[in-house]
């Protein structure tokens, strides 16, 4: 693929804004254990970095997913170290990205984990029974993603060998997610849009309009339904980036199918910001974990 220099530079715009989409992270944080292999695809190892809170027996886990327009960042990117703290195991995950493999491999590879991480909850002290899965941007959709399609047989692939074991996660907690793949360019500003084409060719292999019923597929608002784990949504309501209305397409299709559901405008936030976990917003999530996960 050959990109013009307007096109570097549009890429070079979204790796920097998306490289800002993450959460505050609260310190340096050891690594209980670090590049862990849980599959292997074409040659590729699938690793996962394992943060365990000190001090705390059997801790629930959560499956953290790093943004980048799909095809940017790394697992050392983004950790919610604020979680570790508050006494939840947390497990960074890389996957294959749009750049390697489009759609849905991505959502095959964390599945993956997911079911590596409850296949070994024993080894590493966790509870398999309590895991949660969050993201920010393209890693909230994943996320979401991941949540609400336990056992579709397009979703769920086959990657990895421990298939007896469940994909299903107890919550989800999304910061500025995409939820419909439809709808996003409708509701994109003209800044969003230059940098949102490329990246959904990037993960479709075309345009939405192109690939509708695979724009669909990898839609979450159309795969909720009434088994669906609890969710809060947190989104900026002066994101640049990410319309809110993609949360607010979620939020409608949780409350439609009379799910656990919270939606959290963060005023004044754009896309990214220490805002997210601030003394208002993270007492926020933690009150959804305690409430969902203990």
């Amino acid at each position: 693929m050959i990109f013009t220099s307007k096109t570097r530079q549009a890429l070079l715009a979204t790796a920097a804004l998306f490289a800002c989409a993450t959460f505050v992270e609260a310190q340096d944080m050891e690594k209980t254990a670090a590049d862990v292999e849980y599959a292997e695809v074409d040659g590729k190892a699938l690793a996962f970095d394992l943060y365990m809170p000190e001090g705390v027996d059997n801790p629930p886990l959560i499956v953290q997913i790093h943004g980048g327009a799909w095809r940017f960042g790394t697992k050392d990117g983004g950790v919610p170290f604020e979680f570790v703290e508050a006494g939840y195991a947390v497990a960074s995950v890389e996957f294959r990205q749009a750049s390697e493999a489009p759609f849905p491999a991505q959502i095959h590879d964390i599945k993956a984990a997911v079911r590596y991480l409850r296949g070994h909850a024993q080894t590493y002290g966790f509870n398999a029974e309590k895991i949660a899965i969050t993201g920010a941007s393209s890693g909230a959709h994943l996320a979401l993603l991941v949540g609400v399609s336990n056992g579709h047989p397009a979703l769920e692939g086959n990657v990895g060998h421990h298939n007896n074991d469940s994909s299903d996660v107890q919550a989800i907690l999304s910061y500025f997610a995409a939820t419909d793949l439809t709808t996003i360019l409708d509701q994109s500003t003209p800044f969003g849009l230059n940098l949102r084409t490329t990246a959904l060719d990037f993960l479709l292999g075309g345009q939405p309009a192109d690939v509708p019923e695979l724009a669909k597929l990898a839609s979450p608002v159309y795969h909720v339904d009434a088994n669906d784990p609890p969710l809060i949504l947190f989104h900026g309501d002066r994101d640049p980036q990410m319309p809110i209305n993609q949360s607010l397409q979620m939020l409608g299709a949780y409350q439609d199918a009379g799910l656990d559901v919270k939606f959290v405008p963060v005023h004044g936030a754009v896309h990214g910001g220490p805002q997210f976990f601030d003394e208002k917003h993270l007492p926020m999530a933690l009150e959804f974990l305690g409430r969902t996960m203990k």
